[in-house]
């Protein structure tokens, strides 16, 4: 069966504790579910789930993409100046994604 065009790039799991509660292996058999040949994982600031989420991609037959979106402030927590990179209506960050193959 032929895999879709289309894998999402910015998930959040349940590791991002404010904004999902998605399981790794719900998300694993939702993707197989539409057929995507790869999913990504870019939850807050922290890479705890990297290595299940690895495994458990591999298992499920998916290309694993595990990144981590974080917020960057040089001069400490309370700095809202436009130094980093703006994405609209204000909002800064950055999003560093890794993959095991880059082809």
């Amino acid at each position: 069966m032929r895999h879709s065009n289309f894998v999402h790039l910015h998930v959040h799991t349940h590791y991002s504790l404010l904004d999902s509660s998605i399981r790794h292996d719900a998300l694993f058999k939702r993707a197989k579910e539409f057929r995507m040949p790869a999913i990504a994982m870019t939850d807050h600031g922290n890479l705890f789930g990297a290595v299940e989420f690895y495994t458990g991609a591999k298992k499920y037959g998916l290309k694993p993409i595990i990144g981590c979106e974080v917020y960057v402030a040089p001069e400490g927590l309370r700095d809202k100046k436009d130094n980093v990179l703006t994405l609209g209506n204000g909002l800064e960050a950055l999003i560093f994604q890794l993959q095991d193959n880059p082809t």
